[in-house]
């Protein structure tokens, strides 16, 4: 192993970090200001290893099944190489779960380790794994024990967890030897991490991912990030999701550049560590921005350093990604368009085209993979400009859905093409614009109706701070459009003034039937919209 500098690629995930440390020792890695903790990649790659060694004395073996269940607290990256290592799989649990849906996940991944903290906003960790007798004699088949991560002084391990200090302490009795010996055994192309699909319909599905797939994929959203080790990242969306251990750490990491996490999204914090830390690059789903942007002090802070920067997870308004671009001085701010299947990325706006591309299309297809559009029912190819379902093939395709072969098979066909669900076009000139979810088309007496037009729509009302178009069911079309809408502070609008400046503007049966003001919308932990919620509340209303 030579001290060639960053970028690399073609890696294991465990073997990044100790390229890290040997080319880059002294560069700051990780970095949480507000609890003075600040390692470099040389401490950050020990830290790593000393875990990596106490999971093996506790018993942790190749190819085991390893559930953690934290929000973004340092012990996640640094757990995230230390499972690496040991070719034990990392699966990524959801901060916001509750009891059925962790006790399914756990069940389903068959993990026979799982690690927590004590719990996240008004979800007690704790309480919820003695309520499906996850701890001490498990009720679940496979799991053999459970580790506790403190989140400070006076945070004590609850009976029936291993505390996370024993697991350091333990390291002692494994060597270094040891530990290189194990590392050899781990392939570029063994599953190494495995993250579940939303849920925002039907059962979660486990994502199987490599090494091959996940630092490759980071590696080239890195490239066009225009990443250096002299860049600093605010990591502020979930660990959990691969947005943050993909996008944010492998991203990062892949070209020598630092991360800042915070630890739970807080606007203000966010604004806070891009000043303090002077970084360079912010990560968000829109609703991220918008309430950055929505924060009373904004205009206080200096965010002058930052250049670039990624907004995904949802189909990006284009007022909000000018309003980035202007406001928070994020002029090389691209979109990534992906799923948790392609391990995430499939295109990227360059960050340096024109405001028109960045805003209006989700990009060019990533290097080293293939796209094409498909006719959704008979899946015959479909030329440029033609909506259809996208699909990609390439290094980036997940190894499949675990103990799910079905699934996976209704998803990549015999020659490896990965269906996304999404509709998209590709223009002429290898431009790729997202025109809706093929599950969230309206049907509305026979007309398919895409909710992102009239959402984009909405959203240029003067009063209208966010909008999102889902269908209700009607006895007379099958199905009528609704809309679920946030105002902007401080001002006022009415269902029949939006509904009046939709008229003409979209065809008749585009415009919605229903408008809803809310407050809020109902999200996934990562920022995901939920739009069977936003049905269900309406539908409860008019029934």
């Amino acid at each position: 192993m030579t001290n060639q500098p960053p970028p690399y690629r073609d890696l294991t995930i465990g073997a990044l970090l100790t390229h890290l440390a040997r080319a880059l020792p002294d560069h700051e890695a990780l970095v949480y200001s507000d609890r003075n903790l600040r390692l470099t990649y040389a401490e950050l790659e020990a830290e790593a290893r000393l875990i990596a060694r106490g999971l093996m004395a506790c018993g942790v073996e190749h190819g085991e099944r390893v559930a953690l269940w934290a929000t973004n607290v340092p012990e996640w990256i640094v757990l995230q190489f230390a499972l690496a290592k040991i070719g034990a799989i990392l699966v990524t649990v959801n901060t916001a779960l509750r009891a059925h849906e962790l006790d399914y996940l756990l069940r389903q991944c068959e993990a026979a380790t799982l690690i927590a903290i004590r719990g996240f906003k008004d979800v007690d960790y704790i309480s919820v794994l003695r309520e499906i007798g996850a701890i001490g004699n498990s009720r679940l088949p496979n799991l053999k024990r459970s580790i506790f991560i403190s989140r400070g002084e006076g945070d004590d391990s609850p009976e029936g967890f291993i505390p996370y200090q024993r697991v350091r302490e333990l390291a002692g009795g494994v060597d270094e030897g040891e530990l290189d010996a194990r590392e050899s055994q781990v392939g570029l192309d063994d599953i190494i991490n495995m993250q579940y699909t939303s849920g925002t319909t039907g059962f979660p599905k486990g994502v199987m991912l490599s090494s091959r797939n996940l630092v490759n994929n980071g590696y080239w959203l890195g490239c066009g990030l225009g990443y250096s080790p002299k860049d600093r990242l605010c990591l502020c969306v979930p660990l959990f999701h691969c947005f943050g251990c993909v996008i944010a750490v492998l991203g990062s990491y892949t070209h020598g550049a630092c991360l800042c996490p915070i630890e739970s999204f807080d606007a203000r914090k966010v604004l806070e560590t891009v000043e303090r830390e002077r970084c360079t690059s912010l990560y968000g789903v829109p609703t991220m921005f918008l309430a950055e942007m929505e924060d009373p002090e904004f205009k206080r802070f200096d965010l002058s350093s930052l250049r670039t920067g990624v907004m995904a997870g949802a189909l990006c308004p284009e007022p909000l990604m000018r309003r980035a671009i202007d406001e928070m001085n994020l002029r090389e701010i691209t979109i990534i368009y992906g799923l948790t299947e392609a391990s995430p990325g499939i295109t990227q706006t360059p960050r340096d085209d024109t405001i028109e591309h960045r805003t209006q299309t989700v990009g060019k297809v990533l290097p080293e993979m293939e796209v094409k559009i498909v006719e959704p029912v008979a899946g015959h190819t479909l030329g440029r400009d033609e909506p259809g379902e996208l699909c990609v093939r390439g290094y980036n395709v997940m190894k499949g859905y675990y103990n799910n072969y079905d699934a996976t098979r209704a998803v990549i066909d015999e020659e490896g093409w990965l269906r996304t669900g999404d509709q998209a076009v590709i223009d002429e000139d290898g431009y790729v614009r997202i025109t809706g979810r093929i599950k969230d088309i309206i049907i509305r007496g026979g007309e398919n109706i895409a909710p992102k037009e009239i959402e984009d729509l909405l959203r240029q009302h003067p009063a209208v701070s966010d909008a999102y178009v889902y269908a209700v069911s009607s006895e007379f079309f099958g199905e009528e459009v609704a809309a679920a809408v946030r105002l902007k502070p401080g001002m006022a609008s009415n269902q029949d003034e939006l509904r009046d400046f939709c008229q003409g503007r979209i065809a008749r049966f585009k415009v919605p039937r229903y408008v809803r003001f809310v407050s809020e919308f109902p999200l996934t932990a990562s920022g995901k919209i939920q739009k069977f919620r936003l049905r269900e509340m309406h539908e409860q209303e008019l029934a």
